[in-house]
């Protein structure tokens, strides 16, 4: 029988760019876009605080883009402050790079494993899925919610108990399913 487990954000993830007033290396997203139009283009930002002095700073989401071409629910969202946007583009590929920002996951994300009822069984089958683009080890993933140090996982994989089509040791973001053999 195949158990299922999510990896599940808990809040927002840190923003990791240099304050330019102080030393500090992160910034939390405040939820706010500032929207600024000059005649028929639009820019967007989403304001970002730092941690360490408060300073604000802006990641550029939209540069001189005709007004026409930006869908009307998304001016709306930009409007409200819709803080699912600023999930959704905070995870955004092009402006994690058009920014030069990456994300820091460190306690913003949880593993919801349904129960540890399922782990009294001699071969489990685990199928595990992300609800956002965290990047985390799968040793790490199977160490918590298996309840065991990653040495002990380690060890597991070593002599061929924990097996899966993905290699364990590297970053991952995406669905990945494996078996543990007791």
């Amino acid at each position: 029988m195949l158990t299922h487990w999510v990896v599940m954000p808990t809040c927002l993830p840190l923003v990791l760019r240099r304050c330019h007033a102080c030393a500090s290396e992160r910034f939390r997203a405040s939820g706010k876009f500032r929207v600024n139009a000059h005649h028929k283009l639009i820019d967007v930002w989403l304001l970002v605080l730092c941690t360490g002095c408060g300073e604000t700073a802006k990641l550029t989401v939209l540069e001189r883009t005709h007004v026409r071409s930006v869908p009307p629910e998304l001016l709306d969202r930009l409007h409200d402050n819709d803080p699912g946007l600023t999930a959704e583009l905070l995870q955004d590929p092009v402006v994690r790079r058009r920014n030069r920002i990456a994300l820091d996951w460190d306690n913003a994300w949880r593993l919801a494993t349904g129960g540890s009822d399922h782990l009294d069984r001699a071969v489990i089958d685990i199928s595990v899925r992300f609800a956002a683009r965290i990047p985390v080890r799968p040793v790490r993933l199977i160490a918590e919610g298996c309840g065991l140090s990653r040495a002990e996982v380690e060890r597991l994989v070593t002599e061929g108990k924990l097996v899966s089509a993905i290699r364990l040791g590297a970053r991952l973001t995406g669905d990945f399913t494996f078996t543990l053999k007791r």
